[in-house]
Order: structure tokens, then sequence, then C-alpha cells
């Protein structure tokens, strides 16, 4: 890491205590939060945690060979509370906030980064977006993207840690819930290329409406670098409105007719089953014609590309990769075998065979929009079509008219059984019993047969269980949607049909 002993000190300007035989000026091997990622000549910030003191390691970890710890305690209060030993100690900073302090260092690290870093954010498909910006940009590029979960004050400076020399380009997913949050993560990141995928319907408890979430994820713009660039979603009704940015226009992606797509449209999209969308893509540089490589003009260039992953959506955050890469310096060519050769997510949308069943597991998180984009995917297969479905969490004060648009959806989208699972999700079943009277009495078809619902996931597996001879609640055959906010745990019911069918 080009990050010495004295560059931190610098940056958190706390109580230093460095050992008269450390070459200070040398750089350290790592930064972790985790005793047990340490490494010898590392970094180890002792963080009070809801479970585990890392306080109560600081032993252990100078055993192990750390040239520094940041800590809240000194070493006599530390021997006071877990008994280690004074003769285990080396050198260490007391800081008020073990947190603070690793956003800080991370904010001393970026600065001696001369790569490109994309930061991604949205309401709905950040991961995937941010898989599919890695994917075509790993075409040219080394790159670092941020693993699991890790897009929050704590993951995110944690991922820009992980930077080594190797490192061509960093992609950095950013999640807020609140106002402020961005502001800090942009602080740390510092992106050159500002990526927002739509603007949804999450965490409403804190922000309110869509006019409050446009304005907590447009702060990532206030640390943009002097020439950095906004890609936006040319289909959202509030990115739209976004003025400029740096003093230049955004650059919009999205499919025909979206309003201000200036840089990517989709021509033609042809669905192909749960197999993937093929589409045409034309890339377009704000009009201009773009020479990369070896004089390869992209203007207007249209490329016939198989999109792997399923879903309209996903042809969508193809584009916003191709918008990136074209920022970036790639050819056509390698945006093509980029976007052709993405894997899927676990969890999001990741197609499964199980016995006769095909799975549709999108377990990881949920809200409205993205309830109704893996709805449609539904749509796409064949067979008897299920829903299994969960509450959706931080909808703020109107989260139970969201459900019942969600039952509602699913049935007038000819889902035959529907299965509505949580307390929340007792509005989903009404509203889907709704939508299921109306058609009736209108005298539309609907195919739908059974409308289900279960207090909580413990009791649908058991009634899955029971039920696995008779097949009445998933027939042979079926493709079956499982789909809630990650808090439901969902992955439960996946593993459950993979030991069951």
């Amino acid at each position: 890491m080009k990050l010495s002993i004295d560059d931190i000190v610098k940056a958190l300007g706390g109580e230093a205590h460095i050992k008269e035989d450390t070459d200070a000026s040398q750089f350290v091997t790592s930064v972790v939060l985790d005793s047990r990622l340490v490494t010898e000549g590392g970094v180890f910030v002792a963080q009070k945690g809801e479970r585990v003191d890392g306080h109560s390691f600081i032993g252990q970890v100078f055993e192990k060979g750390v040239s520094l710890v940041i800590c809240e305690m000194d070493p006599e209060q530390v021997k006071i509370c877990f008994g280690t030993e004074e003769s285990f100690w080396g050198s260490y900073i007391v800081v008020k906030d073990s947190l603070v302090a690793l956003k800080k260092i991370a904010e001393a690290y970026r600065k001696n980064l001369n790569i490109p870093f994309v930061g991604i954010t949205g309401s709905v498909g950040k991961t995937s977006t941010k898989e599919f910006i890695a994917g075509v940009l790993s075409e040219k590029y080394n790159v670092l993207k941020t693993e699991g979960n890790y897009n929050n004050e704590i993951g995110v400076p944690l991922t820009l840690l992980k930077i080594r020399e190797e490192h061509e380009a960093a992609v950095i997913e950013m999640g807020i819930s609140d106002f402020g949050e961005m502001t800090r993560l942009t602080e740390i990141v510092q992106p050159d290329i500002a990526v927002i995928t739509n603007i949804g319907q999450c965490h409403l408890e804190n922000l309110k409406t869509r006019d409050g979430i446009l304005k907590a994820k447009t702060e990532i713009f206030k640390c943009l670098s002097k020439e950095g660039r906004a890609v936006l979603f040319g289909g959202d009704d509030k990115l739209v409105t976004v003025g400029l940015v740096n003093d230049k226009e955004p650059l919009y992606f999205g499919e025909t007719g979206s309003p201000k797509a200036l840089m990517t449209e989709i021509k033609e999209t042809e669905g192909k089953g749960l197999l993937g969308t093929q589409a045409k893509i034309v890339l377009n540089y704000e009009g201009k014609t773009v020479f990369t490589g070896e004089n390869v003009s992209v203007h207007d260039e249209m490329i016939d590309v198989r999109v792997p992953l399923p879903g309209y959506h996903m042809v969508i955050n193809a584009a916003a990769a191709s918008s990136v890469a074209l920022l970036l310096g790639l050819t056509p060519a390698e945006i093509k075998s980029g976007i052709e050769n993405m894997g899927a997510i676990a969890g999001r949308n990741n197609i499964i065979t199980v016995g006769d069943i095909t799975l549709i597991d999108d377990c990881y998180n949920a809200n409205p929009v993205s309830m109704k984009s893996s709805i449609d995917l539904l749509g796409l297969a064949d067979g008897v079509k299920v829903t299994i479905l969960g509450d959706m969490f931080e909808l703020g004060s109107n989260e139970k008219n969201f459900h019942k648009e969600v039952g509602e959806y699913a049935v007038r989208k000819g889902v035959e059984k529907v299965y509505c699972i949580g307390s929340l999700s007792e509005n989903m079943r009404e509203g889907a019993r709704e939508a299921f009277e109306e058609m009736r009495k209108a005298g539309e078809a609907s195919a739908t047969d059974y409308i289900g619902y279960f207090e909580t996931r413990d009791k649908f597996i058991e009634a899955l269980k029971e039920d696995v001879n008779k097949r009445e609640l998933i027939p042979a055959g079926s493709a079956v949607l499982v789909k809630a906010s990650h808090g439901m745990h969902f992955e439960e019911i996946v593993k459950t049909f993979k030991e069951l069918f």
C-alpha cells in the first residue's frame, strides 16, 4: 500500500505513540477491522462492535506482527478491561472514534491513487450495475470492485483500502439510507464517474419522498473530480431533471425514446425467455465521433450483443456499463465481450434448476420497483408461475399501500399462485385478492387460482415440507420467484427448495 504510518498519523492527528525502533516512513501492508485478517506490517483498527470489542484482540494482533493499532483506549485501559499484557504492545494511536479514523485513513490513501474511480448509487440495481461495469472494464483494466454488501460507511473505506499497485480501475458501490451519508461516502471515494441507476422508493422512512431520495443520491456529485462525469438513467423522471454537473450535461443511458438519451440507447430488444436478452446497443459519445484503440469510430456504432442475464432491466445495466466503458476508452469489441461474459449474481435474479422447478433466486433485497421487475421476469418463464414474496422494509408511512400494489401487480400479470409472507405482506395478500375480484367481475381472464398467506418464513417452509409429495403448493414444472427484503432471510427458502426437490 502507498500508505505509511507517518501518513496515518498526519491524517488522524490523534495521540500517537510510535515505538522508537519503528520506521514510520515504511508503507503498511493492510488496514483491517477484523483481527483474523491482520497481516504482518499491517494496521488493525479496534472497533467496539455490538457483540465483540476489537480492543480485546489488541494483544493478539501485535503478536501477529501488526505495525500499528488504531484504538479508543490506551494500554492501561485495555489491560484493565481485557487483561492484555503491555509487553505485547507496539505502536498505536488513540482516537475518539475508530470508525471515523477508518474513514480518514481511507481518504488519505485515496489521495495517493491515480486510477479512475467509478461510484455507483441508486434505489434499485446498484449491485448488478456494479457487476456489469466491473465486468466490462475488466476487458481492458485490472479492476477492484465492491464485494458483497460492503457499500456503507464501513464497507466503502475497507473496499478502497484493498486497492493495490496492480489495480488499474476501481468500481465502488455506494448505498445510503439518510441525508448526509452520501456526502461522507463521496468524500472518501472522490469518484471520476458517478453513476445513478434510478430514483425509486427505498428508505422512505428517512428520505420521505422520491425528491428526497434524489437530493440524497445526488450528493455523490459533491466530491466528483474536476473532469468527472455524471452517468444517469435517461428513463427516470427524476434523474432527467438533474442540471449541469461540473458545468457539463450528464451523460444519459437508456431505452429508445428515453428523455435526454445522449449517449447509449437500446435500439431493439427481443425477449428470449429466461435465457437472456438479444439487444442492439448504440454507442454514442455526446453525438461526436470518438476514436479509441486503433482509430475505431464508435459514433452511432451499433453492436449486436446477447445479455446473458435474464430480464429487460439487465439490458439497461448493460447500457450503463457501455456508457462508462466508452468514457474510459474501451472499444466496441471490448464492450461486447465484457457484456457477453457476465455471470449470474447470487441472490439477484439468479436462475436455478431444482428438480423439475425453475427457481428465480432474487432474495437479496426488495422494494416495489424491483418486485415488479422480477414479476415481469417471471412472466417470461414457461410452466405454472408462482411467487413467494415477503415484506419490504424501510418504505415509510406508505408501506401498506406499496405492499398492496405488489400483490395487485402479481395477479394482473397472470401469476397463478401468489404466496405472501410476513406481517406487512398481509397487505400484499389484500391487494392480490382485490385485483382478482375486480378482474373476475369485469370478466377479465386471470390465471390466478391461489392466494396464500403465511405469518413467517418458517411457517411457509414447514408447509412446503409437508406438501412435498402432494405438490399442491408448487406443482411440477413450476417457475418460482423468491423475493423479499434481505432481513426476511429468504435464502432459507431457496435452501429448502434445493433440499426438497
